[in-house]
């Protein structure tokens, strides 16, 4: 009986096994596919060895992909295939990637021309958009040099005498620090440079021709940016942000332009991609699908035609950095273009300050400072003293006597006079009226009741 309980249990292992093979019952030789018993696979997986296994300091691959590894690197050779990022992780390390984890707010501004008034106007706008660094154009300013107002600092160039074109680019307090230096190169361009993580930041305001001016004009105009570039390492992030008075349009060009820009691409626009294809630039604000009321940045006078002439151009191995880029139309201050903004994601470092010099209330020099000074100027050996080394005695003298008596110098804001509080109101209500024409939300004092009448 036993060994006829032996025989059954082995006929059912085998019929189990056929259960599992292919072409049984149809006259074909048994030959096993792929799906094997589970038990009997089991048992094989059991009796493997241990030299197929990959090492423990190799690691094994998620689910996802991603492969995990620990310090070791005697078994580099082993690994397995890593996998492949995308073409448009622009630092092609994922650990630098992580360090531009802080957001920045960038825009590009023409304000037909910019005032003591309207310059109050933009940097309340400034603020209501979290914007950190804008590109002004047509400031329409003579001369060149950078001020500080309030809690922005600008850099601006102009003409030396004539009102004519003028750019400058106003940063906030959030990015000030970081400003390593500026280049006021003329009317119609400047950069400023920014210590960022894991590489600095360039930032170049341009202002080109309008199409009405000579070939001439134009071609010197895309030199000078040339030689601009031509100063600007290689590996730092570059941002050319600008009124370029040329229409891409939403044709597509590799490498260059995406398919979501506004309207047909003219002669102007043909000589801007063509400028970027010769530095590896990208146009940003035509990587985004938005609707058309974000794309257009210029109005003409009559309300009939709109257009897309502002651009903001980044280099393509950093085109990943930027988030998004679209108008923003709720900004306003009496100007025909629209307010045009990107947020890219890098990491801005604090720059480490330099000692402020003292600066005396010379309204305030007391007595004692003259009393002072006069006593230690009696002390002082003259004889067989070289002329240096008595000029730094006499200047440590100076100094520190004025520290010791002298008062500091307070700083007191500027009051703002009533012409700015006006155009502020005013640009305030025009900004309220646009948003009531397109049927948008407004504050509440902007609301006036349709059956209200005037008393």
């Amino acid at each position: 009986m036993l060994c006829v309980a032996t025989q059954d249990r082995r006929a059912m292992m085998e019929r189990s096994d056929r259960m599992w093979s292919t072409g049984e019952g149809n006259g074909k030789p048994l030959q096993y596919s792929c799906l094997e018993n589970p038990m009997n696979s089991m048992k094989r997986q059991k009796d493997r060895t241990l030299k197929d296994e990959l090492p423990r300091s190799v690691g094994a691959p998620y689910a996802t992909g991603d492969q995990w590894r620990n310090n070791s690197r005697k078994n580099e050779g082993m690994e397995p295939k890593q996998k492949q990022y995308p073409v448009v992780d622009v630092t092609g390390d994922r650990s630098k990637v992580r360090c531009c984890k802080e957001q920045h707010c960038i825009g590009a501004w023409n304000v037909k021309p910019m005032n003591q008034g309207k310059l109050e106007v933009v940097k309340q706008e400034m603020a209501r958009m979290n914007i950190d660094i804008l590109r002004i154009s047509k400031l329409k300013w003579t001369g060149m040099g950078e001020f500080n107002s309030d809690d922005h600092y600008i850099y601006y160039c102009g003409q030396e005498s004539l009102r004519r074109n003028g750019v400058a680019i106003m940063v906030n307090k959030r990015v000030r620090n970081a400003v390593l230096g500026c280049n006021l190169k003329n009317d119609r361009m400047i950069s400023v440079h920014f210590q960022g993580k894991p590489f600095n930041v360039i930032v170049i305001q341009a202002y080109a021709p309008n199409s009405n001016t000579e070939e001439a004009e134009v071609e010197q105009f895309y030199e000078d940016l040339q030689d601009l570039l031509e100063l600007t390492p290689k590996k730092d992030v570059l941002f050319i942000i600008g009124d370029w008075n040329a229409k891409v349009g939403s044709q597509e060009t590799p490498g260059v332009t995406g398919k979501f820009g506004l309207g047909i691409r003219n002669e102007a626009g043909q000589r801007l991609i063509k400028f970027c294809q010769e530095n590896a630039l990208v146009i940003a604000n035509t990587l985004f699908q938005q609707h058309k009321r974000r794309l257009y940045t210029w109005t003409s006078p009559d309300g009939q035609h709109r257009n897309q002439i502002d651009y903001i151009l980044c280099s393509q191995r950093w085109r990943s950095s930027i988030q998004s880029a679209k108008t923003r139309l709720g900004a306003d201050c009496g100007s025909d273009h629209e307010l045009l903004i990107a947020k890219f994601r890098l990491k801005l470092k604090k720059v480490g300050k330099t000692t402020r010099p003292f600066r005396y209330d010379l309204n305030q020099i007391p007595y004692d400072y003259t009393v002072e000074v006069r006593n230690r100027f009696k002390g002082l050996d003259l004889i067989d003293r070289g002329p240096d080394e008595l000029w730094i005695e006499v200047c440590d003298s100076v100094q520190e006597t004025g520290i010791k008596t002298i008062p500091m110098e307070k700083k007191c804001k500027k009051a703002k006079t009533a012409v700015w509080g006006g155009l502020t109101n005013s640009c305030e209500k025009k900004r309220c009226e646009k948003q009531r024409r397109k049927g948008k939300i407004f504050p509440f004092e902007c609301r006036v009741p349709k059956n209200s009448k005037k008393r």
